[in-house]
């Protein structure tokens, strides 16, 4: 494809994610209509995509122009490509620019809030939730995730798997302050095929996620629970922490848990995996990765700030407050209940938590952390709480 063949399926893809479709099954749809597309081709489509989702707002201000036609041109213009080189009808390129076009090019103006590249009720609760803050967080949402790894420390050294993903071209450098982590500056794209990824020694977790996980005080023989466990990134970097720790892992998804049983055979972790809702108080440690807006992680999924509603945004508070309420029964008397969220915004964070200490008062706050954009990866909260006697 050429490039400009690549801007036209983008703005294809743009047109439907704007008239209401999911971006990843527009662009899972658009690769099986064209089987001639290469790897490189998708991928390609995908950077265009996500960072035109990434900074939506922008892009169509620079362009002036609306719908997909208009953001893909504000893409150009951002990365410096002349437009006619891309809108200019050859090759299965978009078709050249009108005059009335070349004229809103011209006239285009950036809206006051054009920088916060969020709908406008969004960006207001980010002022009101994050204050100072809130201007560089929003900016550092248009920018692409890092790619991290997470060494798991049980079967090999951080020094030790840089130096296998050497071998395979993939480059790295440590994160500072995070110990198992690896920050990939080259050959992204080749870590799941790689040998220290097949063979479990390192896997794909973003910096901040570990060093939510290294905020846990873990102990031999603990007995542990995920209790919104996912995937199971943190069932695993706990494991790899702390082996001797007697792993538990739910969630309310069985879809969504039922990879952890091979990620955790390939990490050589003991997890079991529970099959009904645990309802008794016998954990040492429960972990409650609750759900959340996933604002702090809204560079990987741009989808998401786009998509949210305010109801949607309340809703989620009412599903943290009961989540969290539910998994503090489980926790024995002396034990430890973590709370955590991707989230950068305080209503889901602080005031979720707030909000639980004053109807519970068998628990107190330990310490918390709140992680902003690039302190080291994604945004994400944690707080520990402990229960009395």
């Amino acid at each position: 494809m050429t490039p400009a063949a690549r801007y036209a399926a983008a703005i294809e893809i743009l047109d439907g994610f704007l008239a209401g479709e999911p971006a990843e099954k527009l662009l899972s749809n658009w690769a099986r209509r064209n089987r001639y597309a290469g790897s490189k081709d998708r991928a390609a489509v995908r950077d265009i995509v996500f960072d035109s989702l990434r900074n939506l707002n922008s892009f169509a201000a620079m362009s002036g122009i609306g719908q997909g036609r208009g953001i893909a041109l504000g893409h150009c213009i951002a990365a410096g490509i002349a437009a006619d080189e891309i809108f200019n009808g050859a090759g299965y390129g978009p078709a050249p620019l009108s005059e009335d076009e070349q004229n809103a090019i011209s006239a285009a103006k950036y809206p006051p809030d054009s920088d916060f590249d969020l709908p406008d009720w969004l960006a207001g609760v980010f002022k009101s939730d994050l204050g100072d803050d809130a201007q560089a967080t929003a900016a550092a949402l248009r920018e692409r995730a890092p790619v991290d790894l997470r060494v798991n420390t049980a079967k090999i050294t951080p020094e030790a798997a840089a130096r296998a993903l050497a071998a395979e071209s993939i480059l790295t450098e440590p994160v500072a302050g995070v110990p198992t982590a690896l920050h990939v500056i080259e050959n992204a794209r080749r870590i799941a095929g790689s040998k220290p990824y097949l063979s479990g020694q390192v896997e794909l977790q973003d910096a901040a996620s570990q060093a939510l996980v290294h905020m846990l005080d873990l102990k031999a023989g603990q007995r542990v629970l995920d209790y919104c466990a996912g995937g199971g990134g943190k069932t695993l970097a706990m494991a790899a922490q702390e082996p001797r720790a007697k792993l538990y892992a739910w969630d309310i998804s069985p879809a969504r848990l039922a990879p952890l049983a091979e990620r955790a055979k390939r990490a050589g972790a003991q997890v079991k995996l529970l099959t009904s809702k645990p309802v008794a108080a016998e954990y040492d440690l429960v972990l409650v990765d609750a759900p959340c807006s996933g604002s702090g992680a809204w560079r990987r999924n741009p989808e998401g700030k786009w998509r949210l509603q305010p109801e949607g945004l309340l809703s989620l508070q009412e599903t943290q407050a009961q989540v969290l309420s539910e998994a503090s029964a489980l926790v024995v008397p002396g034990g430890t209940l973590f709370y955590a969220t991707c989230s950068v915004l305080k209503r889901e964070n602080t005031e979720v938590v707030n909000g639980f200490l004053s109807s519970h008062s068998e628990y107190t706050l330990q310490n918390s952390r709140s992680f902003l954009l690039n302190q080291p990866g994604d945004g994400f909260f944690g707080v520990m709480l402990k229960k009395q006697l």
